[in-house]
């Protein structure tokens, strides 16, 4: 074998090829290392930027109390310092995730996260109550640009196999992780320096993204399109209303007329949502990212696991600081299991993905989480943190990694660059409106059984001890629900098919070449026909290969190589 002129030898392919190096120091199925360095930046940006808005969810609660003291916000208007960010973010995200798809991803991610830094400076500096509220406002809208168009870049820049397998076990891990994060940074922020803080820290983040993301990700070409205004509208105070009638149920209850009223408006802006989708020539949400029955399953996953997650921080939190006495800093610092297992499964899933399949993972991540679940049932006036909240934290933590993953990389599988900010945002939005519905039913089920609770309390109570025990008889009656939101994750995993993961054509089959690559080009094309903008041809990974074959990595092996290197 003669060497190449820079002086390299050629390197045989599995196939008995020779592969020359390029010009730029990588081969044809190793990308050169510019190429795996503007990966590894390329992660980095998206990740920071999940962060950035995972964080910004419980950071600021922990800081409530003061900024109550600080600009006199009354009992009632302090909870709109939450839901300020909270429905507008919700409003906002289909139609954040079809701007990125016309106006380009790069650009929407970069116009939110200037909107959301921006806001964050001003909130931190606010001196009257409306300016905080403004400020949250603005930090939603940022969100709401910022977060779908994140996700929707993952697939731009890592491709289907591996690769993008490795980002998205990143990318859950951070989501999973930030909540807990936030409340040890709040904490820490809160009691050393300021409430103001809180707010501030989102400032070096932004500013960080905005000059890294230009440089090292890669947005496709703009779609030439339109924005659907009705169906943008509609959607917006459909899910905006959505979202306002579970917070209202989590506070007033069900039966409360702003509640009731919530939810009229929203089914009939849904429902007007719906009849003006299925007409529209370039929609906001294309049709099959919600009619697909495998993808509208995964949806249901993914609305039950957020809705048991957020509750067990609800909930979770009440236990370490009313039951238990812990300070806001400790508390945070008590939820490290929880991130910690979170970390370990989501990095261990993504590798085991590819070989395993979604199925074993998903079920065994369910098991854990509903035993983390059940135990958390068992907590009373009596429990410790070893006794009632550390073996859980851990238990729910390794399954949340286990789910996230396959979950996520199955809701942006087999979907066309020119759709995939709407399905990121399809996917987002799952999320908040899960994670509302499960609290609002989690606090439900707390208020009635609290309320039972009291009335059939153990005789010769003091005030303070009946408070406590009617706390944690309602906690632990709320428990029992989230166990049975988890617990039917696992059921319907056991009995459905398992999760697609990779729909996209393969390279080799698109590409010409003497195996005949054009003709199955064409099949997938065909295959793929009835629902435009969902690809139907797939290349088979390890758990899905059948006759024996001996198990290779799937997709191709740039796709393998770029996946290790983001895993290094």
């Amino acid at each position: 074998m003669s060497p190449s002129p820079q002086g390299e030898a050629l390197s045989p392919s599995p196939q008995g090829e020779t592969r020359s190096p390029s010009p730029q120091g990588g081969t044809a199925d190793r990308p050169p290392p510019h190429e795996a360095r503007r990966a590894r930046l390329a992660l980095l940006a998206i990740v920071a930027t999940q962060l950035m808005l995972v964080l910004d969810i419980t950071i600021v609660n922990v800081a409530l109390p003061k900024v109550q003291q600080t600009l006199d916000f009354s009992t009632t208007n302090l909870a709109w310092v939450l839901n300020a960010y909270t429905l507008t973010y919700g409003g906002l995200l289909l139609l954040g995730g079809r701007a990125g798809d016309i106006l380009g991803r790069r650009n929407v991610l970069l116009g939110g996260i200037i909107l959301f830094t921006s806001a964050s400076l001003l909130g931190g500096l606010a001196t009257e109550s409306w300016m905080l509220v403004a400020a949250r406002v603005a930090q939603g809208a940022g969100a709401a640009l910022a977060s779908p168009n994140a996700l929707a870049l993952v697939a731009t820049n890592f491709p289907e196999g591996p690769a993008r397998t490795r980002a998205m076990g990143a990318w859950a891990a951070v989501s999973g992780v930030g909540g807990s994060i936030g409340l040890i940074i709040g904490g820490m922020l809160t009691t050393w320096l300021s409430w103001r803080w809180v707010m501030f820290i989102n400032v070096p983040f932004g500013v960080v993204i905005v000059l890294l993301a230009p440089r090292v990700l890669r947005s496709p070409e703009r779609h030439e399109g339109r924005f659907d205004a009705a169906g943008a509208l509609a959607s917006v105070v459909g899910l905006a209303s959505l979202v306002y009638g579970f917070l209202r149920a989590s506070s007033d209850g069900w039966s409360d007329s702003q509640t009731i009223i919530a939810f009229v408006l929203a089914v009939v802006a849904l429902a007007a949502f719906a009849v003006i989708e299925s007409r529209a020539v370039q929609p906001v949400v294309p049709l099959p990212l919600i009619t697909e029955l495998h993808r509208v399953r995964t949806y249901l996953l993914m609305l039950l696991l957020t809705g048991s997650m957020l509750s067990m921080f609800f909930f979770g939190t009440q236990v370490l600081q009313e039951i238990l006495g812990f300070s806001a800093l400790r508390a945070g610092l008590a939820f490290l299991p929880l991130s910690l297992g979170i970390l370990i499964s989501a990095s261990r899933a993504s590798k085991l993905l590819p070989r395993f399949g979604p199925k074993p993972l998903m079920l065994l991540g369910s098991a854990l989480a509903t035993g983390g679940m059940v135990w958390l049932t068992q907590v009373s006036v009596d429990s410790s943190y070893a006794s009632v909240m550390l073996g859980p934290l851990l238990l729910f933590g390794f399954g949340l990694g286990l789910l996230f993953v396959p979950l996520s990389v199955s809701l942006v599988a087999g979907v066309e660059q020119r759709l995939s900010g709407s399905a990121a945002s399809m996917m987002v939005t799952v999320q908040q409106v899960g994670g509302a519905l499960g609290v609002a039913v989690l606090v439900t089920i707390f208020g009635s059984a609290s309320r039972h609770a009291q009335t059939h309390a153990p005789a010769g109570l003091s005030r303070a001890e009946l408070t406590r025990y009617a706390l944690a008889h309602g906690i632990a009656r709320a428990f029992v629900v989230g166990a049975i939101m988890v617990g039917v994750i696992f059921v319907l995993v056991l009995v459905t098919r398992p999760l697609r993961l990779g729909n996209a054509p393969s390279e080799a089959a698109g590409a010409p070449g003497p195996q005949g690559g054009d003709a199955a080009g064409r099949d997938a094309a065909d295959q793929g026909a009835a629902h435009p903008g969902v690809s139907g041809a797939t290349t088979a990974p390890d758990w899905e290969r059948s006759n024996g074959d001996a198990p290779t990595a799937s997709g191709s092996g740039r796709q393998d190589d770029a996946g290790a290197t983001l895993g290094t």
